[in-house]
């Protein structure tokens, strides 16, 4: 059992036969849209370039492997781009503990489930809850601790220009598994019509050693929700539909100026608003509450769909 679930079962198979996929579309807007993420059940055959090949195959920008089996009450599990392995994934997360939950059997309206996964790349443990919702799948998660700093001027002469962004009203490099740069657009149309020189950013991002620039403004709907975008083509991904650390690293800069009131009984709460711009829109929560010592603690997430399960051909 982990987690209160049975076991899935662990594929063994020789690299040449189809690998089972499901396509989870995570972090929905009204019940639509979202980011499609593949997910699979540990495949102990397969190696990383293998892994890699999967998102395009699956047509998703991020893969995530789950393994149920190592016996301690957690779940393995490994993200991928195209590119390579990331250390995290939010809207992966999103996707592996809705998956989770809808193979464990968890039907019923209002039961919740918590998880525990454990990322491969780091080593650290991060708490999930699903819970069944009209037919979808709630779930979100604890996020470690975000540093933030001060983007450095040469840091931002080579970004900016690449963003195409003269004008920001605020910025940080925030690091949540790998640093990405957020800024603040000057307004919510500037940010509908940015069009990034996706190559410079690239070169820029791997450079400065940046996931990644999450670019937000706001508000953006009559409810005051934010909305965003995430620009990571150094890692695969020209654009984002869903970025969820980075909402929760956007979160904690808005605690951390005052922008985002939280105390341990009235958490503060954030909604932003992303993939419209590419036809896919998607809307990530945020929970934050303040802790004793007066550090924020995180939780970030969204509503899910289990779709089919592909049979896919690696070879």
């Amino acid at each position: 059992m982990v987690g209160g679930m049975t076991s899935l079962p662990r594929h063994r198979s020789d690299r040449a036969a189809p690998v089972p996929v499901t396509v989870v579309h995570a972090c929905l807007r009204d019940g639509s849209g979202g980011s499609p993420t593949a997910v699979v059940a540990e495949c102990d055959a397969l190696d990383d370039a293998a892994r890699r090949r999967i998102p395009a195959l699956a047509r998703t920008s991020h893969a995530v492997f789950v393994d149920t089996g190592t016996g301690d009450g957690e779940t393995a599990v490994r993200f991928f781009t195209a590119e390579g392995e990331l250390p995290a994934c939010g809207h992966g997360t999103v996707a592996a503990l809705a998956y989770l939950a809808e193979h464990a059997g968890m039907h019923a309206v209002d039961e919740q489930q918590r998880t525990t996964l454990r990322s491969t790349a780091t080593g650290q443990p991060v708490e999930g809850l699903t819970a069944r919702q009209r037919g979808l799948l709630t779930a979100e998660f604890a996020v470690a601790p975000v540093t933030l700093r001060e983007p450095a001027t040469d840091e931002l002469s080579l970004l900016l220009p690449a963003l195409g962004l003269p004008l920001v009203r605020a910025a940080a490099i925030a690091t949540l598994g790998r640093p990405r740069l957020l800024v603040r657009a000057p307004s919510a149309a500037a940010l509908r019509q940015l069009a990034p020189d996706l190559p410079a950013l690239d070169d820029a991002c791997r450079e400065l050693d940046l996931l990644g620039c999450y670019v937000y403004a706001g508000p953006a709907t009559p409810r005051g929700r934010l909305a965003a975008r995430m620009f990571a083509p150094a890692i695969g991904v020209p654009e984002d539909i869903a970025n969820a650390n980075s909402t929760a690293c956007l979160a904690t800069a808005l605690h951390a100026s005052g922008g985002l009131e939280a105390t341990a009984s009235r958490p503060g709460r954030l909604a932003v608003d992303m993939g419209d711009s590419v036809d896919s829109p998607a809307t990530i929560t945020a929970t934050v509450a303040t802790l004793a010592d007066g550090s924020p603690q995180v939780w970030v997430g969204g509503t899910a769909r289990v779709g089919p399960t592909l049979r896919l051909d690696l070879g």
